[in-house]
């Protein structure tokens, strides 16, 4: 799926496959020197691979590294040698975002991560542990053990990107309110500014300067009736507007565009419609285009009416600038009582569970006549057992014999020749054990 964007070319969506890589295979290898001829064994163990890992950096402004490239892929970690040496472990593959990209899984829709804060790293996908080699299987009754483990896979995930602008105060109003040119002339912003709807076809940062501290103001499309459900371009930002703390409601006061108040009321709805908790933010009304006559004659009726809803209005000029130096005060006052931006919480938090309880393992016969075992333990060192290694099939077997699946098979019929499965492994059943491919 393509990077999410808008006809200005802001994209501020992307879905992305990682994957982690595979742990390497341990080493099954004996030490072989002059004066040992029977020395023990000492196959190291393979390296770890690679982690994905996301990293927000707050020189990157949109997620257009992604249109192209959507596959990231960690290397595996390398296989173990001889003298307890231990495989290198992958690289880990580092991935940029922007800050204020939130990471979701494609798959189930949890939040992943909320990466605000320059250089905030999140692991995507882990790189599997790296397989055992086989001088940890020494024993006093296993002293020469020619197996080893093969490494276990990386994980793998499809993960949804949605960029939110991070913005100290946001300006919402419908198309044509003059919020694009509030913007121009409070900051040193130049978005794009016509007499037609649908003018700011892309979220655009100005920073404003206020006192001796300075606020960073975010421009949104236009807001039409029916946003919140999908109508027109705001639906596709109005995201952006969850993380200012602050909102900056324009207001054309002309009336050329239909009447103020029914302008104020209808953008009203669709905040709430899209998140009621949006409402709660401080807010500040700027009713527009004072330097116009009809503007000036609806200020008291509107004013009258955005004070009875508990909010303050300041009129205001971004032709001629007036009133605003109040709209900038008015707004670094809210900021400055206003609470920390809602951040996404994370649903895949890694939540620590005892161990289950060891369950016997089951036993059934499919259709075609082969025996299957479910029994994790043997499932999972079914995954993992190297059986190139001389002695892993007999390493199995005692396995089998010890979790009393090898005394089950017998008594349900198996003989020499049927098929048994664990897991992903199916092999031949025999007397001794384990007959493998």
């Amino acid at each position: 799926m393509a990077a999410g964007r808008d006809d200005g070319g802001f994209f501020d969506e992307a879905r992305i496959y990682v994957r982690a890589g595979s742990g390497g295979a341990g080493a099954a290898h004996f030490r072989r020197e002059k004066f040992v001829p029977r020395g023990g064994p000492d196959g190291g163990d393979g390296g770890r691979g690679g982690d994905v890992v996301l990293r927000a950096r707050a020189n990157l402004h949109a997620l257009t590294a992604f249109q192209h490239r959507r596959r990231f892929v960690a290397p595996d970690g390398a296989p173990g040698e001889g003298q307890r040496r231990q495989g290198r472990a992958g690289r880990p593959v580092v991935v940029d975002v922007p800050c204020g990209t939130v990471v979701y899984d494609a798959d189930n829709g949890a939040v992943i991560a909320d990466l605000v804060d320059e250089g905030q790293t999140q692991t995507a996908a882990r790189g599997g542990a790296g397989g055992a080699g086989n001088e940890r299987f020494k024993s006093p009754r296993f002293q020469t053990p020619a197996l080893a483990m093969r490494g276990a896979r990386g994980e793998e995930r499809r993960l949804h990107l949605e960029l939110e602008l991070l913005a100290d105060a946001g300006l919402v109003g419908a198309p044509n309110a003059g919020k694009s040119s509030l913007l121009a002339r409070i900051s040193a912003a130049r978005p794009k500014a016509a007499p037609y709807p649908f003018t700011t076809l892309q979220p655009v940062l100005g920073v404003v300067a206020a006192g001796g501290a300075s606020i960073v103001v975010a421009d949104l499309p236009g807001l039409i009736e029916g946003a919140a459900q999908g109508a027109g371009l705001g639906a596709r930002f109005l995201r952006h507007v969850r993380r200012a703390r602050a909102l900056i409601h324009v207001v054309d006061g002309s009336g050329i565009e239909g009447d103020p108040i029914d302008a104020f009321r209808a953008i009203d709805a669709e905040l709430g419609a899209y998140d009621p908790h949006l409402l709660a933010r401080p807010r500040v009304a700027a009713f527009n285009k004072m330097d116009l006559g009809e503007a000036r004659r609806r200020w008291p009726d509107f004013q009258a009416h955005v004070q009875a809803a508990g909010m303050e209005a300041v009129a205001v000029s971004a032709a001629t600038g007036r009133g605003l130096s109040e709209l900038i005060g008015r707004t670094a006052t809210l900021l400055a009582e206003a609470p920390p931006a809602p951040r996404p919480e994370p649903d895949s938090a890694p939540v620590l569970r005892p161990r289950p309880v060891d369950e016997d393992a089951r036993l059934f016969r499919r259709a075609d006549g082969a025996f299957v075992v479910r029994d994790a333990r043997l499932e999972r060192l079914a995954q993992s057992l190297d059986f190139r290694t001389a002695d892993a099939a007999d390493y199995f077997q005692r396995r089998l014999d010890r979790r009393g699946v090898t005394q089950r098979l017998e008594r349900a019929g198996a003989k020499a020749g049927d098929t048994v499965v664990v897991g992903e492994l199916e092999f031949e059943w025999a007397a001794d054990g384990p007959v493998l491919g």
